[in-house]
């Protein structure tokens, strides 16, 4: 049975070395190392490269512009450091190396070591906390300032002083800053500050120097002064990138002694312009509360006058006037409704009653009666046309009408006379003609045959 082959991981260069390097950083984290300075060169890139060397080996260093701004020496081949960083790996060249983040002498070591204890220690006891922190005043009248009469530091603070609050009073306290009895001369100064209450703000300042130059601002009763002081303390020692232990006690830091006379002082153009501001927001404010005062007089004085006795019984006045005229019109309208109801109740009554109903009676047969006769005049004309149509009819057919041409109507004993046989002599006849009648008697009767 063949063996099997393990399966083979290969690595590029570059991957090893990034892999390398990730060991490195992560392995050892962040480190000190003190050692000699070898082969130091500084660019024009502003970087440091330089190796660390002993008895026996060396490793080579990088310590980048940006790192190398802070430290406070200038280094030289030779000098012993302490120097803390991470192990890293060149990639482009497989170079190892310390990439370096902090440097300075190797004989404060034991100092930083120190600084470092006491630090956690007042950090523990809460001689750190904002809340213990007093309020720097934004108007001081009078500055104290505790540093050395004759270092470089208090010219720069009364400089600083006179071109932002020239008004304010400056009282200097003069102690040591350096040296063995430095800490308890700061000490004192800051009490006696403390017992005359004379200023409203403190400045205790040093310029720049060494860890060994500014160790009286780590010392701990020095710390323990400023804690314990009424006054609010503005500290500023050395340059930014110098931190005491006495910067972390005071109420406020200053990265450097100009910088804590301009922090515990207003600018005088700001503190003009602020009034100025001020001035202009007070006059608005009070143009503006005014101008509501204005108005609120106006409409107290008007509600005044709505209020005002006159105006109430104006008011009153003209209500009743009001009421009385819709009583007015009230009551006649009502009267009037009244009236129509009495003249239709009347006018039915009149309606009811019995000489109405007489007149009406007879109203209705006078009515009646102009009826009849009108049928009367009328079935009258009737008749009347009718009978004239008909006399017409019968005069047409009347023997009247032919009694007016000439002939006559002969009657014998009312009887009418058509044939004269009829008759004889001696008869009595009766002779109608158009206009009269004619008695007469027969002489004698001539007959006529009507065949011939």
């Amino acid at each position: 049975m063949p063996l099997e082959t393990p399966k083979r991981r290969i690595f590029t260069v570059s991957r090893l070395n990034q892999e390398v390097q990730h060991v490195l950083e992560s392995g050892f984290g962040m480190l000190w190392l003190q050692g000699e300075l070898s082969n130091f060169s500084r660019p024009a890139s502003g970087h440091f490269y330089f190796s660390l060397k002993d008895s026996q080996a060396q490793i080579r260093c990088a310590m980048f512009r940006g790192k190398n701004r802070y430290v406070n020496f200038e280094p030289q081949a030779g000098d012993e450091v302490l120097v803390r960083g991470k192990l890293g790996l060149y990639s482009a060249r497989g170079d190892f190396q310390l990439i370096v983040e902090h440097m300075e002498p190797a004989g404060t070591g034991k100092l930083q070591q120190q600084f470092e204890q006491t630090k956690k220690k007042l950090d523990a006891l809460g001689w750190f906390d904002v809340e213990a922190k007093k309020s720097i005043p934004d108007m001081p009248q009078r500055i104290g300032v505790v540093t050395s009469a004759t270092g470089a530091a208090i010219q720069d603070v009364l400089q600083v002083l006179a071109r932002r609050c020239p008004q304010a009073q400056i009282i200097i306290y003069p102690t040591l800053v350096q040296g063995a009895s430095a800490a308890p001369k700061i000490v004192e100064a800051i009490q006696t500050a403390e017992r005359r209450n004379e200023v409203d703000v403190l400045l205790l300042v040093r310029g720049g120097g060494s860890m060994e130059d500014l160790w009286a601002f780590n010392d701990e009763s020095v710390a323990k002064a400023i804690y314990e002081c009424e006054l609010p303390i503005v500290c500023g020692v050395g340059h930014e990138v110098d931190v005491t232990i006495a910067d972390h006690v005071a109420d406020l830091r200053a990265p450097t002694p100009s910088a804590a006379a301009e922090l515990s002082t207003p600018d005088g153009e700001i503190m003009e312009q602020r009034v100025a501001s001020a001035h202009n927001a007070l006059q608005r404010m009070l143009h503006s509360q005014l101008t509501l005062a204005n108005a609120a007089l106006h409409s107290l004085n008007d509600r005044l006058q709505m209020r005002h006795p006159k105006r109430l019984l104006e008011d009153r006045g003209q209500r009743i006037d009001d009421l009385e005229a819709r009583l007015q019109q009230a009551m006649q309208t009502q009267t009037a409704r009244h009236g129509r109801h009495v003249e239709h109740l009347t006018t039915r009554i009149h309606a009811h009653s019995p000489s109405q109903q007489l007149l009406t009676l007879q109203t209705h047969l006078e009515s009646m009666h102009m009826r009849l006769n009108a049928s009367m005049q009328n079935q009258l004309g009737g008749a009347r046309n009718k009978w004239q149509l008909a006399a017409r009819a019968l005069d047409t057919v009347s023997p009247l009408a032919t009694l007016d041409r000439g002939f006559a109507v002969v009657k014998h004993q009312n009887k009418l006379v058509t044939d004269a046989a009829t008759l004889s002599a001696g008869d009595q006849i009766s002779t109608q003609v158009a206009r009269g009648v004619i008695h007469s008697k027969v002489d004698s009767v001539e007959t006529k045959n009507t065949n011939s």
